[in-house]
C-alpha cells in the first residue's frame, strides 16, 4: 500500500501540470445510484451499509460516478471542469482485497470530443509511463457504430433493444444473433411447430401487455424459474421470438450483417477501411459515426501516438448505459490475465442520468493500481 501512496502522488503532480484539479469523492455514496446505472449485477460485488434513515448506503466502488455527482452538485452541467483523482475503492473480488488503489481523470463539457478523446488516451499513456508500465497493448471501440449498425437493421425494436444491451459481452451477443437468425430458443434447440403459433398470436400485441399474459401463464403453472431464468425473462424471449416469427427471412440477413460487422478488427487505420467497405456494401448510414472515428485517429495520431500500436475491435464495448461513443482500455501484454490496468470512454449520457437537464459531454479513464 505504501508504494501504491507513492504512485499517487506522482500521478497527482502529472494531472495538475496537465489542468486536472484534484478532486475527492465521499467514500460513502447512495447504493441506488449505482444499482441503478449499472445494474443489479454489481450489488454482490458493493459493501452495503445502511443510514439511521434507512437509505441504502455503499463504500464508493468506483470514482467516475461521484465525480459527475460532485460536478452536478457544485454547479452548471454543461460547464467545462477537468478532474483529477486518487484514492481507495471497494469492491468485492474472489480470491483479492476488497480495498485496492485507483487514480484517474474525467473531462467534462468540451464539445471538441475527438480531441478530448485523444487528449484522454494520451494522457493515460502518459501516466502508465510515469508509473514505469511497459509492453502495454491499447485496444479502442466504439459505441456509436455499433448502435448505427443495429439503428440500420431492418429488425423489431425489442431485438434492437436487446442486442443494444448486450454490447460488450461477444459471447451472450452471439447467443442472440443465433437466436435471432433462425427459429432456435436460448439453448439453441429448434422452436416447435406448437410454440410459433403461440408466438404469432402475440405478435402485434402491446409489449407490456403481451408480457404480462405470458408471466400469467407460467404462474398459473406454477413456473417461476427455468434454467435459471425468471418468468420475466423467459416472457421477454417469448416476445423476442414473437416479433421474428413471421419475418425469418430479414432476420437471418440481420444476423449476417450484424456478425460481419462484430468481426471488424486489427489497425485502426485499415479497420476504418473495413468500415467504409462494410456501409457501402450493406447501405448501412455510418457516415457519421466514421467521420468522428476518423477525426479521431487524426488527433490521437497528432497527440504523438503511433496508430500502429493501437488495435480496433468492432465488438468491443461496456455493458453500461450510459458510455455512448470512444472506449479504450490497456492491458500489460506479459500479464493479460490479471485484467486491464487502464479503462476508459466516453458517457455523454450519465451526467443527463444523475439529473443534468440534458446530455454533456465527458470522457475520462481509470487506472488499476494494484495490476501495475
Amino acid at each position: 500500500m505504501a508504494t501504491m501512496e507513492e504512485r499517487l502522488s506522482g500521478l497527482a503532480g502529472l494531472f495538475q501540470e496537465r489542468g486536472y484539479a484534484r478532486i475527492s469523492p465521499p467514500i460513502l455514496q447512495p447504493a441506488d445510484v449505482f444499482l441503478d446505472l449499472t445494474g443489479e449485477d454489481i450489488r454482490r460485488r458493493l459493501y452495503l451499509s445502511a443510514d439511521q434513515d434507512g437509505r441504502d448506503l455503499c463504500l464508493r466502488p468506483d470514482f467516475t460516478i461521484p465525480v459527475c455527482r460532485q460536478h452536478l452538485e457544485d454547479g452548471k452541467a454543461a460547464r467545462l471542469a477537468n478532474y483529477s483523482y486518487g484514492g481507495p475503492v471497494f469492491r468485492q473480488r474472489p480470491g483479492e482485497t476488497g480495498e485496492f488503489l485507483q487514480a484517474g481523470a474525467e473531462s467534462i463539457g468540451r464539445t471538441d470530443c475527438e480531441q478530448a478523446d485523444a487528449d484522454i488516451l494520451a494522457l493515460a499513456l502518459d501516466a502508465l509511463s510515469k508509473l514505469g508500465a511497459k509492453n502495454v497493448e491499447v485496444r479502442i471501440g466504439d459505441e456509436a457504430l455499433f448502435t448505427a449498425v443495429i439503428d440500420g437493421l431492418s429488425i423489431p425494436a425489442v431485438w434492437k433493444r436487446r442486442l443494444k444491451d448486450l454490447f460488450g459481452e461477444r459471447a451472450q451477443l452471439d447467443q442472440a444473433i443465433a437466436r435471432m437468425g433462425g427459429n432456435v430458443d436460448g439453448n439453441g434447440d429448434a422452436v416447435k411447430a406448437e410454440r410459433i403459433g403461440f408466438l404469432a398470436a402475440l405478435e402485434g400485441s402491446d409489449p407490456e401487455a403481451a408480457q404480462a399474459i405470458v408471466e400469467d401463464l407460467l404462474s398459473i403453472a406454477g413456473i417461476e424459474t427455468v434454467g435459471g431464468r425468471t418468468a420475466g425473462e423467459i416472457a421477454e424471449r417469448f416476445l423476442e421470438q414473437a416479433a421474428l416469427s413471421s419475418s425469418a427471412g430479414v432476420a437471418d440477413e440481420a444476423a449476417s450483417l450484424l456478425t460481419r460487422f462484430l468481426d471488424i478488427s486489427g489497425k485502426p487505420v485499415e479497420a476504418l477501411a473495413r468500415l467504409e467497405v462494410f456501409a457501402s456494401e450493406t447501405s448501412i448510414d455510418l457516415a457519421e459515426p466514421i467521420a468522428h472515428f476518423r477525426a479521431r485517429l487524426a488527433a490521437i495520431e497528432a497527440n504523438g501516438t503511433d496508430l500502429d500500436t493501437i488495435r480496433f475491435a468492432a465488438d468491443f464495448g461496456r455493458r453500461l448505459d450510459y458510455y455512448t461513443g470512444f472506449v479504450f482500455e490497456v492491458h500489460d501484454a506479459k500479464r493479460r490475465q490479471a485484467g486491464q490496468i487502464v479503462g476508459g470512454g466516453r458517457y455523454d449520457r450519465l451526467l443527463q442520468l444523475l439529473g443534468a437537464s440534458a446530455p454533456v459531454p465527458a470522457v475520462g479513464f481509470s487506472i488499476w493500481l494494484d495490476r501495475i
